[in-house]
């Protein structure tokens, strides 16, 4: 890998949904939720809606874990799938344009797009198949498929789509004519996150259908809570958008960093396509470095 000096650091964002990648055996602290948050702190720290952990595979180019910005871990990142892609070809001098990534939920392939400089300018990402299923959620409820079923959350009846892309997505359409708000997020957001029907918590899209093959959402991601973008969540929710009949493949997801484009096979399978950027590489500092093991008591 190029982590040449220790403690080093890589950061990278998709739409403004910005991830830091870390190899933690070059770190002299342990990579731990106390020092994942300190990372991600906006003030005290980096600054991050999450950090990627490089680590080993013996099926694919990189192995890596996903974390969500409060230290817990995730199962996918479309956006961190593609960051990563841009990692491999900025910070490691990969020459091919595409590379396989090991997560949680499985191998994907990430292909490159460069630019005239060879400059990375944008990837795609497999992401799987999305599944309706309520154990691949989970979700408590009794039925064959997460399709329009009814929920109530803060004294409102809605109803909402569930998908797993590998984790746990639900997704609340408008009524016709309506926009969802900010404050509707605020409102509804953290409190669909850790509803009752999703015993290991949800990531949230407030979606609204935009012609034949748009939609727009709104973010509340799992762990991080509104963010800019969310490559899972665009995957999601256009999911749900194709198997309501609300649009047609490719769907052009928008969001409030920007737009990406996902592919939705007759089978639900998916690719997610859309810009990335790298933002900058560096190393922490010896008082950083401290703070964070001090933080676990691993600080000599």
């Amino acid at each position: 890998m190029s982590f040449s000096r220790r403690n080093s650091f890589f950061k990278g964002h998709a739409l403004g949904n910005d991830y830091i990648v870390v190899d933690p055996q070059n770190l002299d602290f342990r990579l731990s939720p106390a020092s994942i948050r300190l990372i991600c702190d906006r003030n005290r720290g980096l600054g991050a809606d999450g950090v990627i952990a490089l680590g080993s595979s013996g099926v694919a180019e990189f192995g890596i874990s996903i974390y969500n910005a409060d230290g817990t871990e995730a199962e996918i990142s479309g956006n961190g799938l593609r960051i990563i892609g841009m990692y491999a070809h900025s910070a490691c001098g990969t020459t091919g344009n595409d590379v396989r990534v090991e997560t949680k939920a499985g191998i994907s392939r990430v292909r490159l797009k460069l630019g005239r400089t060879g400059e990375a300018i944008a990837a795609s990402a497999e992401m799987g198949r999305a599944s309706f299923r309520p154990p691949d959620l989970p979700c408590t409820l009794d039925v064959p498929e997460l399709i329009d079923q009814p929920i109530e959350v803060q004294g409102r009846a809605l109803n909402f789509t569930g998908v797993s892309v590998g984790n746990p997505h639900c997704v609340i359409f408008s009524e016709q004519g309506k926009d969802w708000t900010r404050d509707d997020l605020a409102e509804l957001g953290p409190a669909l996150e850790c509803h009752p029907l999703f015993p290991n918590r949800v990531n949230v899209q407030l979606a609204s259908a935009e012609g034949n093959r748009a939609i727009r959402i709104m973010i509340w991601e799992r762990g991080s809570g509104e963010t800019l973008a969310s490559g899972s969540s665009s995957c999601a929710a256009a999911s749900a958008a194709v198997r309501l009949g609300l649009v047609e493949s490719p769907v052009k997801v928008n969001s409030a960093g920007g737009s990406v484009s996902v592919e939705v096979d007759d089978e639900f399978s998916l690719e997610l396509t859309g810009t990335v950027s790298s933002i900058c590489q560096g190393f922490f500092t010896p008082p950083f470095v401290e703070a964070a093991g001090t933080l676990d008591g691993t600080a000599e």
